[in-house]
């Protein structure tokens, strides 16, 4: 079972990303998408319930999925989305680190290890559980700061032709 396809190509000086793939038999459709600096330039989604009781339905549907994408990198090639892709100024974000926040504490295990306070007349943590323990403030890290690792973007970016051509193998196998 293919689950999809993705490609990086570099057309007219710009990276286009073009992916495609099949939602499944409870959702029978295939659908491929487009983009630039992430952006949803062209999308194309095709419904493959009228087949779902063919004998190789997976190898169909793999075939309808390779076609599918060629056809919106062949579309790529001629122009078709130049209006729509280029009218505005795509920005890529490479590299961008995700804030990640201080690991949360494990309260649970915080109630039970904990002493009552002096002169509670508790026995053991349990009139603890209902009150949270006091949380140190979480810091978050600069956003703005950029990651020194290269880019590895253009070493993924094929020429259109050679994917269109190559990926796929020869036909008619």
């Amino acid at each position: 079972m293919v689950l999809g396809f993705n490609h990086n190509l570099r057309y007219k000086g710009e990276v286009f990303h073009v992916q495609t793939e099949d939602s499944g038999v409870a959702n029978p459709h295939i659908i491929t998408l487009l983009y630039r600096g992430g952006v949803i330039i062209s999308s194309k989604k095709t419904s493959y319930s009228d087949i779902l009781k063919m004998d190789n339905l997976e190898v169909v549907i793999e075939e309808l999925m390779k076609e599918q994408h060629k056809e919106m990198m062949r579309r790529l090639k001629l122009g078709d989305f130049d209006d729509k892709a280029f009218s505005f100024k795509a920005q890529l974000i490479e590299n961008y680190e995700i804030p990640t926040l201080a690991p949360e504490a494990d309260l649970v295990a915080e109630v039970f290890l904990s002493t009552p306070p002096p002169g509670s007349a508790s026995k053991g943590g349990v009139s603890q559980l209902f009150e949270f323990p006091q949380q140190p403030a979480k810091t978050v890290p600069d956003q703005h700061a950029k990651s020194s690792a290269p880019s590895d973007a253009d070493s993924k970016v094929v020429n259109l032709d050679e994917a269109i051509l190559s990926f796929f193998g020869p036909r008619g196998k």
